[in-house]
């Protein structure tokens, strides 16, 4: 009765997924992508649509025709009046960034962080992939798109990994990707709600805020909890919230063996939803998939660092889908990271093997705190863009620009060098042992 009570519950949910928000593919209808042909002095463009359709559209008047973009693939959102859309632009963004030789070795390094920051604490690295791309010119829609296309093959490698050391808790990860998914369909619909009405710079300004907000919050709690943990020498134990969720008997009440937990079925479904809402609206689901799955469910940090891979692969598969349908993947950036990156998260891996429980905490607290401030300097340019303020002088931008850049430089090489000490330290103690 029990098995038939959680397929019931998995096809509904899959059914809600599926129907209820459904409509993820295809961009906002103001959203049009293309090429600008040519711009006429009356400030009006011919503009040819992805799908070969010219139409003509009109270039607001605090725009400058010299930065108008031609012959470049673009995403052009157009201004809507009483809720009807207009030919007048809003804004325009270049999709898809030039790769000079430099920006592909920094994507590259980028993959290879990323990578082992997926293995090494479950989160998919998604956290500085993001920031990176954007930091590197790529529109915030397209590289959230792309770091979730990117995201799945890499998930799968990983998970496989973390399962053959006997880590990664593959009935949990399935359980929560079916609620994951509804947050991948949920997230996908904020993201264009926020590109209809406010453009690609709406859709950078809230990617930053977001990413501020989530890993100050976040970052810093789990950031304080290791420290406790670490300062007091005792290994990571089941917190009072996750032990009274446990105790309360809610059919249907699945056994999650390599986790060493009971709980309610109803009690994933809330931190499933958070991690897939977030991994679409921002490509980032883990560092909300691995706290929760610690502090509500009540797994151990190493389980639930390995059971996050399981849920990135299901959600970054999911979500590779409906962002492919709209259009915004680079394909470029995605191969780029991916390459170095399924490196790097076999490396991370091998490194969880040699570390304590504490020790993943700090490593994920420390760099989501770091990336926190490169976003953060981001968002005064973005508010400006939108008009909600003063436009920012050219040495306050410069400077501004300089903080999130090296900020970001100061996550990558804390995760990169920590994480290799870590795993460079175990191997080596491992060895001897074995002598």
């Amino acid at each position: 009765m029990r098995k038939h009570l959680i397929l019931f519950i998995v096809i509904s949910i899959m059914f809600c997924a599926t129907e209820i928000f459904a409509g993820g593919g295809g961009p906002p209808k103001n959203l049009i992508k293309g090429y600008i042909l040519k711009v006429n002095p009356d400030r009006t463009m011919l503009f040819e649509k992805d799908n070969g359709e010219e139409v003509i559209i009109y270039l607001p008047k605090d725009m400058d025709i010299k930065d108008v973009p031609l012959n470049r693939k673009v995403l052009v959102s157009l201004k809507t009046v009483d809720h009807k859309i207009t030919n007048e632009v809003k804004s325009i963004s270049i999709m898809f960034i030039d790769l000079p030789a430099s920006k592909v070795i920094a994507l590259l390094i980028v993959g290879l962080i990323g990578g082992l920051l997926s293995g090494f604490i479950g989160s998919g690295g998604a956290f500085v992939l993001t920031p990176s791309m954007m930091s590197l010119g790529a529109p915030g829609a397209v590289a959230v798109a792309s770091n979730m296309c990117h995201k799945f093959p890499k998930a799968m490698v990983g998970a496989y990994k973390r399962w053959k050391y006997g880590q990664a808790d593959i009935k949990l990860g399935v359980v929560m990707a079916v609620s994951a998914i509804i947050g991948v369909q949920i997230g996908i619909k904020i993201q264009k709600y926020i590109l209809h009405h406010w453009g690609n710079a709406g859709s950078n300004l809230y990617v930053s805020l977001m990413f501020v907000i989530v890993l100050v919050l976040v970052g810093g709690y789990v950031f304080y909890d290791a420290y406790k943990l670490a300062k007091g020498g005792k290994e990571a134990q089941t917190t009072k919230l996750a032990q009274a969720l446990q105790r309360i008997n809610l059919p249907p009440m699945i056994h999650f063996k390599q986790a060493g937990i009971r709980i309610s079925a109803w009690f994933t479904i809330p931190v499933g939803v958070a991690t897939g809402m977030l991994a679409a609206t921002i490509a980032v689901g883990g560092f909300i998939g691995v706290p929760g799955i610690i502090y509500v469910i009540g797994a151990s940090a190493l389980v639930a660092s390995a059971t996050e891979l399981v849920i990135a692969f299901c959600m970054g598969l999911w979500g590779s889908i409906q962002w492919g349908l709209s259009g915004l993947i680079d394909i470029r950036l995605t191969l780029l990271i991916l390459a170095a990156s399924l490196i790097g998260v076999q490396l991370g891996a091998l490194g969880t093997t040699y570390v304590k429980d504490y020790t993943i905490k700090i490593v994920m607290g420390t760099v989501m705190l770091i990336v926190s401030i490169s976003r953060g300097a981001k968002i005064p340019g973005y508010l400006a863009q939108l008009g909600l303020r003063a436009p920012l002088s050219p040495d306050t931008a410069r400077i501004l620009d300089a903080i999130s850049f090296w900020s970001l430089v100061a996550a990558l090489a804390t995760a990169g060098i920590v994480i290799t000490f870590f795993m460079v330290k175990g191997m080596i103690a491992a060895k001897r042992e074995g002598t």
